[in-house]
């Protein structure tokens, strides 16, 4: 699929099947392909689940982004502190100081959400998915079918922090959602779509 193409795929906000603009159909606020148009226009929703990329494909996705991430940031962890997982060398003999560790450990940490919510943010802003979800051959869109603006994808990352911090339930909603969203995905009101297959 060429750049020109995949520019002007937009995603039915019932189902999720990518179309063209011309094909989809505006009903207030969302775009619906013709599969969909007459039962939203009964106002009886019936999504294609298989439109949807589901929890354990989503899971393969980020795994892949995780090993990625956790290169990249111990690189940019050995060139801005010299360790690669945060904590300094200590030669024998020499007295070891905890505020100079503590410190170092709380750079480690920017490091790590900074980066990882660089490559979230800009990933999905610009091309519609991450690493992890190209792979699989999934998109993330907002529900009318539109592309993620970039503030959107930033905010989509820090509700994905909300949604590890309550035990992973946030994830785990994945599998039990009609249209497979997670509690990032419906605070920030986006979707994950099969963009191929």
């Amino acid at each position: 699929m060429d750049a020109a193409q995949s520019s002007n795929t937009a995603y039915c906000a019932e189902c999720g099947r990518p179309a063209t603009p011309g094909e989809l159909t505006q009903f207030g606020s969302l775009m619906i392909c013709p599969v969909c148009k007459s039962s939203h226009a009964q106002g009886v929703a019936t999504p294609a689940v298989n439109a949807y990329a589901g929890f354990w494909i989503r899971f393969v996705a980020y795994v892949i982004d995780i090993v990625a991430l956790a290169i990249g940031c111990g690189v940019l962890q050995r060139i801005l502190i010299g360790s690669m997982f945060g904590i300094p060398r200590v030669d024998p003999g020499t007295a070891f100081d905890i505020a100079v560790l503590a410190r170092l450990l709380g750079v480690a940490f920017l490091v790590q959400l900074a980066a990882s919510a660089c490559y979230e943010g800009f990933f999905v802003a610009k091309l519609g998915a991450t690493p992890g979800k190209m792979v699989i051959g999934a998109k993330v869109v907002c529900a009318d079918g539109s592309a993620v603006s970039l503030g959107r994808a930033f905010g989509r990352y820090f509700a994905k922090i909300l949604s590890s911090l309550i035990f992973c339930i946030g994830f785990i909603m994945v599998g039990f959602d009609s249209q497979k969203r997670g509690l990032h995905d419906m605070i920030c009101d986006t979707r994950v779509v099969k963009s191929r297959g």
